[in-house]
């Protein structure tokens, strides 16, 4: 079985007990991916420059960043370029052959790019253009087990492989939580998402109210319902992971000891198959 491990990028996160594990694990036999995120060193990254970012809120409610022409740049530069690479750099000191890719290399990870979003501002919906973002469709899951046989440990970011409405190509930008699920969907694995709380909690200030686990719809209904704030997303992600077909989903610290092999035994909140209707779609968002 394979686990795909989502190493989160804000700044309370602290890698070090993950990749130690990634290395235990990989020298037990198991195979892993590892994706991250990293939105906390773009934004750095822009305010470097003198810019903002900028952040939308869908008709829906979930906030999310926008991604013009120049966060597009920075990301290019962020993701793949410095944190990826510290990322292999890291797991090469602790003895795991690993290898950067991105999204768009041999077309890891595909979708329609999406350059006009639906926003909501000042209580009004408005459609935003210029977006350099998109949704990911496909996922080359035989690059992936083709590295994973020739005994290496991919390093997964984005940007994805988006294609334009002229049928070319451009890089565009994708959530890091939603790409850790499709590609732990293609490969029927176990995902890990590993951020700076312990699981998903019926209260977002306590943690004594953390949801253990989720087995059945009704049961995610209410893991859906405690959800607020950037756990939402993750939450989303998380369905979109099952319903591709990931074994499960366990949302835990990365702060933790042994973070990733403590996850996959039980600790945070885990969400299991069952969790999808019996028409084999995710419970409504």
């Amino acid at each position: 079985m394979t686990t795909v491990v989502k190493i989160g990028g804000a700044r309370a996160v602290d890698p070090d007990g993950a990749l130690a594990d990634v290395a235990r694990l990989v020298e037990d036999g198991e195979d892993v991916v590892l994706t991250h995120g990293g939105s906390t060193a773009v934004d750095e990254t822009l305010a470097e420059l003198g810019e903002e970012p900028t952040y939308v809120e869908t008709p829906g409610g979930v906030v999310g960043r926008f991604t013009d022409e120049r966060t597009m740049e920075v990301f290019k530069m962020v993701m793949p370029g410095k944190l990826n690479t510290d990322l292999v750099e890291r797991l090469h000191n602790e003895g795991v052959n690993a290898v950067g890719l991105s999204g768009t290399d041999g077309k890891l990870l595909e979708g329609k790019r999406k350059s006009a979003v639906r926003v909501k501002e000042d209580g009004k919906k408005k459609i935003k253009r210029g977006d350099h973002s998109g949704t990911i469709e496909s996922v080359n899951a035989d690059l992936l087990e083709t590295t994973l046989a020739g005994g290496y440990t991919p390093v997964v970011s984005v940007p994805v492989l988006g294609t334009e409405q002229s049928g070319g190509y451009t890089a565009v930008n994708a959530d890091a939580d939603r790409a850790a699920a499709a590609i732990a969907g293609a490969l029927e694995a176990d995902l890990v998402v590993l951020t700076d709380v312990s699981g998903i909690y019926e209260d977002p200030d306590d943690e004594s109210t953390k949801i253990d686990a989720a087995a059945t719809p009704e049961e995610f209904a209410a893991v859906e319902d405690a959800a607020e704030g950037f756990m939402t997303k993750k939450v989303m992600a998380a369905a979109e992971a099952l319903e591709g077909g990931a074994a499960s989903v366990t949302v835990a610290s990365a702060n933790a000891d042994e973070p990733i092999t403590s996850a996959l035994e039980g600790e945070g909140t885990t969400l299991e198959p069952g969790v999808l209707a019996d028409d084999g779609e995710e419970v409504a968002q």
